[in-house]
């Protein structure tokens, strides 16, 4: 027997995505609180995913515009991996999780919805978290508004 999990709400999200608007460029284009940017690199930043699977569900990218993760350089993969690690530092520190989910969709057929500009997704987790509901229900649990979120986070940086 087969079986098929579906997440209707996430295909408004990948139908929605303008290969030609790049969510991670705009977002280095504008004010951080508005843009949801937590924390800036010279390489890489961090920002809070708009459509999270949690609350505390940021994504690591590279400043460069860069679709193929094969051509990180040196520099922006030691970048990444390093706000990475401080994304899981404050995210401890904010919001107390048992465990992460840390993960590259690379490609439309992977989950994809920005393909041409490669991040990493930090998705902080709980036991007994809510993961299924969007599949189950349509809904998503989120208790926390993004720029609550994005302004605890930056604050956790900073201490």
């Amino acid at each position: 027997m087969t079986r098929q999990l579906w997440a209707p709400w996430r295909l408004e999200y990948v139908s929605s995505a303008d290969e030609d608007d790049c969510v991670f460029c705009r977002a280095l284009e504008g004010d951080d609180q508005e843009r949801l940017v937590v924390r800036r690199g010279e390489r890489a930043f961090v920002l809070l995913n708009r459509f999270p699977y949690s609350s505390g569900h940021v994504m690591v990218a590279p400043v460069r515009h860069v679709g193929d993760f094969g051509a990180l350089d040196p520099e922006e993969a030691v970048e990444i991996h390093r706000l990475a690690t401080e994304s899981l530092e404050a995210l401890n520190a904010t919001y107390r999780p048992d465990g992460f989910n840390l993960g590259w969709n690379l490609g439309r057929v992977a989950g994809a919805g920005v393909v041409d500009h490669v991040h990493l997704h930090v998705v902080p987790r709980w036991s007994g978290d809510t993961n299924f509901m969007p599949v189950l229900a349509d809904v998503k649990v989120i208790p926390e508004h993004l720029v609550e979120s994005r302004r605890r986070l930056a604050e956790a940086w900073r201490t």
